[in-house]
């Protein structure tokens, strides 16, 4: 691998040229919302005249892809291993994926085994994704110039850093999708990066006597997103900024909040394929066949109350063990239950006990299954998201779009998404959720209380989905966000 000393030849292309870098992307690879939004990018900014081209792994469950893509370039030596870039298409978008075996040719997820245990070479794996990313941005590949590189997340935050080293005349835009999640990696690794010594100062990717591959990338992009606003506002504090509160705060003229949207084309409840009865805002008691298809897959037992969903990683973060210990309450006031994740074992152990406790009332499945989420938006009555944070959030926007109720904490991407139905709100007929303050049990159950009377009030009920279907979460303005903070950063100073 070459030594990082002088910036790539650039090639010709037209103008706004951007080369996304992620670690994930729906439909090809997904553990999170993270692939979700990076799947998305390149249909809403081609809507703005902005190409998007997205570079991933090769993870093994791109090798379909792979095989019906052709090579375009080759690295002899990229930290320590034979790499090929293949060309393929995304949805109809261009697709690059770095083709190394060695690093990315593995049973298990994306960052580690069937066990769930990261790979220990993961500050290699994504490395060689961000030094891969910036010789693309640069030029190294005939037919490829990029005006913009926009890296997502610490898996893609070297790559700012690359760019930098190289001194070449392309923009780069950092987005965090979850400051909590930081690359962080022991500093006797930083030689083996070849990036300039100066690098590994608190100016570069040192980090706490360590490395941060997503502090590299704030430090060095020249723009910095995250995926809310009030997330963007958020992480200055220590309570949300994991450390990093300092650096955004320094950078804050740099830091903008830009909501994330939701595919029309996946999730619609009038064409989705996972629904028994397709519906729209108009059509909603067609959600009825749903509804008792949930209770069925659940094993609920069908009744008039409201049935509350979850659909979440089982994580502090996520609040589920404030959820956990409201069980007991939800059901005595006449809630049901069906609740769809995995994580924390502890966690996992509460819910599959609470179903044992109130059979009929509350139903689990642990893992993901992507069908049986969408079951659950156009079925269930009200998701439940008492997230302590959430940088953005996508399951409210899908409950959102599915008539299926927000019930939401206070924070990020909840607070800027979701209307809490307070009198003025219901009496503007503006509301399209519950929002409650604080993540403690009390506060959980509060909202919860409340919105079983709100769904024994059908025509109140009625006008808080049609509100939250109604509202516009496509990626049209995000889109529109985006294109003018790649237009912005690419006018002269």
């Amino acid at each position: 691998m070459a030594a990082l000393s002088s910036p790539l030849p650039s090639g010709e292309g037209a103008a706004t040229r951007v080369l996304s870098v992620a670690s994930e992307a729906y439909p090809l690879i997904k553990t999170g919302g993270l692939a979700d939004v990076v799947g998305a990018l390149p249909a809403a900014l081609a809507d703005q005249g902005v190409a998007t081209t997205t570079l991933l792994p090769g993870y093994r469950a791109l090798a379909p892809t792979m095989a019906n893509g052709r090579v375009i370039h080759e690295w002899p030596d990229l930290f320590g291993t034979e790499a090929r870039l293949i060309e393929a298409k995304l949805d109809g978008h261009p697709l690059l994926i770095l083709d190394a075996p060695a690093l990315f040719d593995r049973d298990g997820g994306p960052y580690g085994d069937a066990a769930g245990k990261d790979w220990n070479d993961n500050w290699r794996r994504f490395a060689a994704l961000a030094r891969a990313a910036a010789d693309i941005a640069h030029g190294a590949v005939k037919g490829h110039r990029f005006d913009i590189l926009h890296a997502h997340d610490w898996q893609a935050g070297l790559a700012p850093a690359y760019v930098r080293a190289l001194g070449a005349p392309v923009r780069t835009v950092m987005t965090v999708h979850n400051i909590a999640f930081q690359g962080r990696f022991d500093l006797s690794l930083f030689p083996a990066l070849g990036l300039p010594d100066w690098m590994a100062s608190i100016h570069g990717v040192e980090y706490y006597d360590g490395i941060s591959y997503l502090k590299a990338g704030l430090q060095a992009a020249d723009a910095i997103t995250t995926v809310s606003p009030t997330y963007a506002r958020e992480i200055r504090d220590p309570a949300f900024g994991m450390g990093l509160e300092g650096l955004i705060a320094a950078r804050a003229a740099d830091v903008s909040g830009i909501v994330n949207g939701i595919d029309p084309a996946v999730w619609n409840p009038a064409t989705d394929a996972a629904l028994p009865a397709p519906y729209t805002a108009d059509t909603l008691a067609d959600r009825a066949a749903n509804r008792a298809a949930v209770e069925k897959r659940f094993g609920l037992t069908p009744g008039d109350g409201p049935i509350f969903t979850v659909v979440s990683r089982l994580t502090w973060q996520k609040g589920m063990d404030v959820l956990a210990a409201v069980l007991d309450d939800l059901v005595a006031a006449g809630g049901r239950l069906a609740l769809l994740g995995s994580g924390d074992k502890p966690l996992e152990a509460a819910f599959l006990a609470a179903a044992d406790r109130h059979p009929g009332r509350i139903g689990v499945r642990i893992g993901y299954d992507e069908g049986l989420s969408h079951l659950l938006q156009g079925g269930a009555d009200a998701i439940l998201i008492p997230s302590r944070f959430e940088p953005c959030g996508l399951t409210q926007l899908y409950g959102l779009a599915y008539g299926c109720v927000p019930v939401v904490a206070r924070t990020g991407g909840l607070a800027d998404t979701v209307i809490d139905a307070n009198e003025a709100a219901l009496s503007a007929e503006v509301a399209t959720g519950i929002v409650h303050d604080g993540v403690t049990p009390d506060a959980l159950l509060h909202a919860i209380r409340r919105t079983i009377a709100l769904h024994a009030q059908p025509d109140a009920w009625k006008r808080l989905q049609t509100n939250g279907m109604n509202a516009d979460f496509s990626w049209r303005e995000s889109g529109r966000r985006y294109a003018r903070l790649y237009h912005d950063l690419m006018e002269p100073a």
